[in-house]
């Protein structure tokens, strides 16, 4: 059976140290890739400050797997600008300011969160400015053969985010994007499992439209064993199907990130930290 890649998520692991002080640290621990949420508070970013995140992850010798658009404040709980019909600016800004760093990176997928429905606007309004605002990332994407990546996220835990589902993903690509060829799946196994999805089943039957694999455990966020998802056996079921990208470790370690890294050597399909 072959092994996967796996990615270390800077923007939750490592935390323990400054956002520019992860890439080394997880390339200590023997990542050799990396991704990350959007990094700076606004959906634009200065010259100096992409300038001293590519040569971080340069120094670090790690490579850029994957990378969020700008999702508004995650903070203060936003959940992506994509639906939001007075946001659009700051997303055509935010996709000039990360197709940049892809071209310095080799970045080539980016997950593009939904957003959260608002009541100032009807769903179906939302759902077609979301639909656009795909559209027009996927198209500018393509000029590097980037791939846009949507999300189902964890009931109760996001707010009015529609996604929850592989499902609800895949009526999209299937339906209105079905001209869009660089859009797809984000399969998180944390956020599914927790919303009662059978992984396993789901890997199998949403093989084709899958483009991305992060993980977690649930309950909890935790690292693969702090909780009670199948996660071997999803991943293995992922291989199995022919899926052959990244697998991303996204979780919130339960201590120290480096001593949390046990489950590597128990999980044979993915390559084990060098």
């Amino acid at each position: 059976m072959p092994t996967l890649p796996l990615s270390a998520n800077i923007s939750i692991m490592f935390t323990e140290l400054p956002y520019l002080d992860r890439p080394a640290a997880a390339r200590a621990a023997g990542f050799e890739q990396v991704e990350s949420w959007w990094p700076f508070p606004g959906p634009d970013a200065a010259p100096d400050q992409v300038d001293e995140l590519v040569a971080t992850l340069d120094t670090a010798g790690v490579e850029l797997s994957g990378l969020n658009f700008f999702g508004g404040d995650l903070s203060a709980g936003e959940r992506g600008i994509a639906c939001r019909p007075d946001r659009q600016e700051e997303l055509e800004l935010n996709t000039a300011r990360l197709i940049g760093i892809a071209r310095r990176t080799g970045c080539r997928a980016f997950n593009l969160l939904y957003g959260q429905l608002d009541d100032r606007w009807s769903a179906a309004e939302q759902r077609d400015t979301a639909i656009r605002a795909v559209q027009v990332a996927a198209a500018k994407l393509a000029e590097i053969d980037g791939v846009v990546l949507l999300e189902p996220l964890a009931l109760g835990l996001n707010g009015s985010y529609p996604l929850v589902d592989g499902d609800d993903v895949v009526e999209m690509l299937t339906g209105p994007l079905r001209s869009t060829p660089n859009v797809r799946l984000l399969f998180d196994l944390f956020h599914l499992g927790s919303n009662g999805v059978d992984l396993v089943a789901a890997a199998e039957r949403l093989a084709p439209w899958i483009g991305h694999v992060q993980l977690a455990d649930s309950p909890g966020r935790g690292e693969p064993g702090s909780g009670e998802l199948p996660i071997e056996e999803t991943v293995k079921a992922l291989v199995g199907t022919g899926y052959r990208g990244t697998i991303a470790a996204e979780y919130q370690p339960t201590g120290p990130t480096v001593e949390t890294l046990s489950w590597v050597d128990g999980l044979d399909v993915v390559r084990g930290l060098r």
